[in-house]
């Protein structure tokens, strides 16, 4: 499928488009321009794989002794919170 879409007759036929659409002046600050556009993007994705990375390398590895999360056969006991709580 790809291979008929790039074929050179349909490559020299988009060329041919493009240096009639916007004229042999235009197409090098275009190609410019994108090429800046992906040199862009490419540097905002490592920076945020960067900053991914050193979030996860910083992060703590353990919990603390002192946090303990209930477990299912722990019994949970709750403050009431208003009056009417307090009354029931």
């Amino acid at each position: 499928m790809l291979e008929d879409l790039f074929s050179w007759d349909k490559l020299l036929l988009i060329l041919i488009v493009l240096i009639v659409f916007f004229g042999p002046k235009r197409i090098p600050e275009i190609a410019q321009s994108i090429g800046k556009g992906i040199r862009e993007f490419k540097k905002s994705m490592k920076d945020v794989q960067d900053e991914i990375s050193k979030s996860a390398d910083d992060a703590p590895v353990s919990r603390s002794k002192s946090i303990q999360e209930p477990t299912m056969n722990q019994d949970i006991k709750q403050e009431p919170q208003t009056k009417s709580e307090i009354k029931s």
